[in-house]
This record gives structure tokens, sequence and C-alpha cells, in this order.
């Protein structure tokens, strides 16, 4: 059985382009909106509240991207 493991928190908007580089490499993910789950429940939430997981096994292949688009990320602050 394959476990998630949760490569980023973040934005909606960063989330989104994650998303899409994903997509490219032809690797399965979740994404998990805290903000969006608490605000239907009638709870607030601070801070990033949106979440990506994938399955530990496509970590290795996937890994190169990730890291590319966290120092996209902090190359742009």
């Amino acid at each position: 059985m394959n476990k998630h493991i949760k490569i980023f928190s973040g934005s909606q908007i960063f989330v989104n382009r994650l998303s899409q580089l994903l997509n490219e490499i032809e690797v399965p993910y979740l994404v998990k909106d805290n903000k969006e789950a608490g605000r239907v429940a009638g709870f607030g939430t601070l801070g990033n509240s949106v979440d990506v997981f994938i399955y530990e096994s496509d970590l290795e292949k996937a890994q190169s991207t990730i890291d590319d688009f966290k120092h996209q990320i902090e190359a742009g602050k």
C-alpha cells in the first residue's frame, strides 16, 4: 500500500502551479485545502492552509521538480 507524503504547504496559487508541474511529469497528487474545509465547517484558519501530497513511491521521480519549484518561490521573494 502506498503512503502519501506532504511535499508542499502554501497558498492556492502556488499549489496550482505545483499541480501543473506534477501533471507534466505524470505524478499523481492529492490537494488538501484546510482553509476551505475550515470555512465550510464554520472554523477559520491562518497561514498556508493548502497542502500537496504525493505517493512516497513517486518521490524520487518528482524530487527535482519539487526542488526547482521551491527554488523559484524562494528566488521570487
